[in-house]
């Protein structure tokens, strides 16, 4: 194995500019620099990166822990995060903590066992506060995305959900639409949260009732027993024509289970959700949708981390970027007469 001792022999110079070269740190004549990287070169040199890290503190690898990347907003929020650091030298590792708290205090502990300079997370929810705060106890800097947890002050990248439901609601209610039912994630994700208190305000806005029957708090993520979702459909209040989806997985959910029932969207019930959907093949026709920048939030996500990790407290104050959504109309309203 090549050594700097090696390199700084064939050379002619000390060892110690040999690790300036590498490190990039010292005052090093270019002439000097240009001699050491060509004699690198020629030798095939790969330097030690787990000795470089221990010498800068710092490994260039970044985390991006999500809840699902089977999610295609997460799937487009990971290229745009992983775009973003490559653009400033650092490699990305990533998690899904599959909306499980536990699964997320595992990945927690790997971030703090490889040295990662920085994460960009999007927690599980509300009680993800400890496993942030013990992230900032060990000096990690982290920027949260998509969801909020409270007591917990960071930059932060989030959707406007609460505007996202106010246009699916008033697009069902220009339809014709007058009962409408929401499928939504847990009260304790900030994103859900929020989707319900647009929902809540655009019924009122448009003059539509409001029914408990017709709120279903549930998880995000995906599940294999649909149970839960058709004893939901089978209580909703009989008059419903309009099921407003918290999140991609869930409309696929519904629409299945009202497979199962022997019906279908639109002629049978209209669905709209948030987020785009990947080529399932069970979604025909194309589902109406509030659309999320989700590239946006990975790329601008990581750019906020390593000004973060770069800049320390001379980065400034807290950030908090709300992204637009755009609501794209397709096929899956029926409009009422």
């Amino acid at each position: 194995m090549v050594t700097i001792y090696d390199i700084a022999a064939k050379a002619n110079v000390s060892a110690m500019t040999v690790s300036r070269v590498i490190n990039n740190t010292g005052r090093i004549s270019e002439k000097t620099r240009t001699k050491v990287k060509r004699v690198m070169e020629e030798l095939n040199y790969v330097p030690n990166q787990m000795a470089r890290s221990l010498v800068l503190q710092q490994t260039n690898l970044l985390f991006l822990l999500i809840t699902d990347i089977t999610n295609p907003f997460y799937t487009t929020l990971a290229r745009g995060a992983e775009d973003a650091a490559r653009k400033h030298g650092f490699r990305l590792l990533f998690g899904n903590s599959d909306e499980d708290l536990d699964k997320e205090n595992e990945y927690l502990d790997t971030i703090l066992k490889t040295r990662t300079d920085g994460v960009l997370v999007a927690p599980t929810g509300d009680a993800s506060l400890p496993h942030l705060e013990m992230l900032r106890k060990h000096g990690v800097p982290f920027v949260l995305i998509d969801r909020e947890v409270p007591g917990v002050e960071s930059d932060i990248v989030l959707g406007d959900g609460k505007e996202g439901a106010r246009q699916l609601v008033g697009h069902l209610a220009e339809r014709g639409h007058r009962r409408i039912a929401l499928i939504n994630g847990s009260p304790h994700v900030s994103s859900a949260r929020q989707r319900l208190e647009g929902f809540r305000e655009a019924l009122k806005l448009n003059d539509l009732a409001y029914s408990e029957n017709n709120v279903l708090e549930t998880s995000f993520g995906p599940r294999n027993d649909l149970s839960e979702v058709g004893a939901w459909l089978d209580r909703i209040d009989p008059d419903t024509t309009a099921i407003i989806a918290g999140n991609n997985f869930l409309a696929v959910e519904v629409m299945r289970s009202l497979a199962a029932r022997g019906r279908k969207a639109p002629d049978d019930m209209s669905i709209v959700c948030f987020d785009e959907l990947a080529s399932y093949a069970e979604v025909d026709p194309f589902v109406t949708v509030i659309s999320q920048q989700a590239y946006q939030f990975g790329y601008l996500g990581m750019q906020m981390l390593i000004d973060r990790i770069k800049e320390g407290e001379a980065a400034g104050p807290w950030k908090k970027i709300v992204l637009p959504s755009e609501l794209i109309v397709r096929r899956s309203v029926k409009t009422l007469g």
